[in-house]
């Protein structure tokens, strides 16, 4: 279903609907010809908007991230509208055509290719849970359509030859195990035991861990696998505790990760956690997790931080006012990496860069383009889609409730 916003609350409204129904269909209008200023509400003409398929985890697992990337998205939109996207002769209109996945691949494969095929859109962006974005790497090769993917786990753009249209906007974990790494090492911690969940991700974050600590010098004392969202990680964690480690890292995003350190913590075990940068949604703080986090370390991008707001670039602006943003529609901001926001702008800038919304000419365009966004810089190259550099991360601490960078 088709609509027209009016304004930020208008967003809000639709977006909060949206949640419900599964499908939303929104709009940032710009200007008509070039130069000549369009009406309230009016858009370009039909078939000349630049559309943007966007498949969300809205409910079931995936929903603490997911929920938060739609908020980004609405954010972003609303300062989209008040300029369109200049392409070709006109200012183009940006409109995003949100499914709700459920957390499910066959389901989110089905509303891309609905979305690619019938929809005719530009770009798909989205898949906040490795498993739905690799269903959508596969319409996405296969319609030819550029795709963002919002998850974390290094194979969803690899092997490159075969996902030339996927790329990347979360750390590698290469970078983030690094860093965890090396924040292990310094703290003189000696033995470490990994508690990391199933999947892709967690396979990216194993590979990486066991190499990062090797090169730190830091023993891997014991290496234990979560169980799927909503069971019980009580016997994964004791065999972490079990291991007698100086300290565990979980490798699990949101809402799992919380629940692997209360586990932890039930189990007996009181010394340091470190968490990767999926770990971090407003949800991980929430309610007893606080208590259960104090103290807890995450390697995530800069966006986390509020010492960031004090910075005056165009992008650091931007994020300040996102924040801003947030708050005043959400109630507060406890951090994450606002990726889809970014994503959302990749592709304007790859249709205005390439002055097309051909999806080859956005595609090659973005894998030319390095850029700074609201949650780092991205550099991607024809042989990189993987796009977050590693010089966009931070090391984060959680301090009365509130994560607190300390590097």
């Amino acid at each position: 279903m088709a609509t027209s916003a009016t304004g930020p609350s208008a967003y809000t409204r639709r977006g909060l609907l949206a949640a419900a129904a599964g499908t939303l269909l929104l709009s940032a209008c710009g200007r008509g010809e070039e130069g000549e200023e369009a009406p309230a509400g009016t858009v370009t003409p039909a078939g000349q908007d630049l559309l943007i398929g966007v498949s969300l985890e809205l409910t079931g697992p995936g929903a603490a991230l997911g929920v938060l990337q739609q908020r980004a998205l609405e954010i972003s939109l609303e300062s989209l509208g008040t300029t369109g996207v200049p392409v070709g002769n006109l200012r183009r209109s940006v409109r995003l055509a949100v499914r709700d996945n459920a957390g499910d691949p066959a389901l989110a494969a089905r509303q891309a290719t609905e979305l690619a095929r019938d929809a005719g859109v530009h770009a798909l962006v989205g898949g906040t849970l490795t498993e739905t974005s690799m269903a959508l790497v596969g319409v996405a090769q296969k319609e030819r359509v550029p795709f963002l993917s919002l998850a974390y786990g290094d194979g969803i753009v690899l092997p490159l030859a075969e996902r030339t249209y996927v790329f990347k906007m979360t750390p590698d974990a290469g970078d983030v195990a690094r860093r965890l790494a090396r924040l292990i090492a310094s703290q003189r911690l000696s033995r470490v035991a990994l508690l990391a969940e199933g999947g892709l991700h967690g396979d990216s974050g194993v590979r990486a861990m066991t190499g990062a600590l090797r090169t730190a010098g830091v023993r891997l004392a014991s290496t234990n696998r979560l169980p799927d969202t909503g069971q019980e990680p009580r016997r994964a964690a004791r065999s972490a505790t079990d291991a007698r480690p100086d300290a565990v890292v979980v490798w699990a995003t949101a809402p799992d990760s919380a629940a692997a350190v209360g586990a932890l913590r039930r189990s007996g075990y009181d010394g340091p956690v470190f968490l990767d940068a999926g770990a971090v949604a407003e949800q991980t703080l929430e309610g007893s997790n606080a208590g259960l986090l104090e103290g807890a370390y995450a390697v995530h991008p800069t966006s986390l931080g509020g010492a960031m707001l004090a910075n005056t670039t165009m992008s650091g602006l931007e994020r300040k006012e996102f924040v801003y943003r947030y708050v005043q529609l959400h109630g507060g901001f406890s951090g994450f990496a606002p990726y889809a926001s970014d994503a959302v702008r990749l592709v304007a800038d790859g249709a205005r860069l390439g002055n097309s919304l051909d999806r080859g000419r956005i595609r090659a365009f973005l894998q030319n383009h390095v850029t700074e966004g609201m949650a780092g810089m991205y550099s991607f190259t024809p042989m990189r889609h993987g796009g977050m550099d590693q010089g966009s991360l931070g090391n984060y601490t959680v301090s009365a409730g509130a994560w607190t960078r300390i590097s």
